[in-house]
């Protein structure tokens, strides 16, 4: 019998607290990276403080892009490249190598758990265990933390059947539209997605790709996935999006009002829910969808400068079984 779990998720905080989610009780909180904008390691000290302050057992964390100083071999590669900074100013601002990782293992009598790279495994507090595959890594061109050429590629072991996909970056085709509008997504995360079929995907990276989505995908897997050929488009369900709240040219007076008061609404309760366990309208069918989230919480706009958490209720197995049996 699955169990049904909570799980409150955000991502790319950037230094900034998040306000009226102390409240808001889960089985677990997850932080898809970005914790930081500049890396420094006070603002490390104050995501942990953040994710003290959630009623979660058990807090999930990675890195992301601007936490470079968690990459240890990019963080001593800027230091060497900028051989007149004296290192006591740079352990000063940025801590020394290494230290980033130690204020987590500090954390962990909080129930904060920074998760590198690979496969985790969890025994939860309401009876559910947990798969986790976690992964930083985003592609680009820059000397960011915890990057790839995308020419180059990065390999993304999920195994079939993991519970929870924890990554900084989305798949490609997935919440993944840029200001730009060109999509900014990997293409081998989505294939290794596609393979894995999570029940729950979640992300950050592309601020303005904030939302949710229940997809179902095809039968079978095709050769070169994509968005195009993987996903059923006619029983997948979009949860959200952040246009739905912002404001638009193309607004009504009706329309701009009805978005004002789901702003306010979304601000007074401090989350967005949605939940697919068995007796809601669209519950999960696990192997056959993935619900992916965007939960970046940055945003740009001026009516709504900070995107809301989700809060996410789906269910989890009781026991492990192997995962390729699922």
């Amino acid at each position: 019998m699955d169990i049904k779990t909570r799980f409150l998720i955000i991502s790319d905080t950037h230094g900034d607290s998040v306000s009226n989610i102390q409240h808001v009780r889960a089985d677990v909180a997850i932080h898809c990276g970005d914790l930081t904008e500049e890396s420094k390691i006070d603002e490390f000290r104050g995501a942990i403080e953040l994710l003290r302050g959630i009623n979660a057992p058990l807090k999930l964390v990675i890195a992301g892009n601007h936490d470079f100083t968690a990459d240890i071999p990019v963080f001593k590669k800027k230091v060497a490249q900028n051989p007149d900074l004296e290192q006591e100013h740079v352990e000063r601002i940025y801590g020394g190598f290494g230290d980033v990782h130690q204020l987590f293992e500090n954390a962990k009598s909080n129930g904060i758990i920074f998760l590198e790279e690979g496969l985790h495994r969890f025994e939860l507090g309401n009876g559910a265990k947990l798969s986790v595959y976690a992964s930083p890594f985003t592609p680009s061109q820059s000397d960011w933390g915890f990057q790839y050429l995308p020419q180059e590629g990065h390999e993304f072991t999920i195994e079939k059947g993991v519970d929870v996909a924890i990554t900084h970056g989305p798949p490609h085709g997935i919440m993944d539209i840029t200001h730009s509008r060109s999509r900014a997504g990997c293409p081998l995360l989505f294939g290794a997605i596609v393979r894995a079929r999570p029940r729950l995907h979640c992300f950050g990276h592309i601020h303005e790709g904030w939302g949710a989505k229940l997809v179902t995908w095809r039968e079978k897997a095709s050769d070169t996935p994509s968005h195009f050929t993987d996903i059923d488009n006619d029983k997948s369900t979009v949860v959200e999006k952040l246009s739905n709240l912002l404001n638009s040219k193309f607004d009504t007076p009706e329309t701009a009002e009805e978005k004002a008061t789901r702003r306010a609404i979304l601000n007074r309760e401090g989350y967005i829910r949605t939940s697919h366990c068995i007796g809601d309208r669209d519950p999960l069918k696990p192997g056959l969808q993935t619900l992916f989230v965007n939960a970046a919480i940055q945003g740009d706009a001026e009516e709504c400068p900070m995107q809301p958490p989700w809060l996410i209720e789906i269910e989890l197995p009781s026991t492990f079984s192997p995962l390729t049996k699922r």
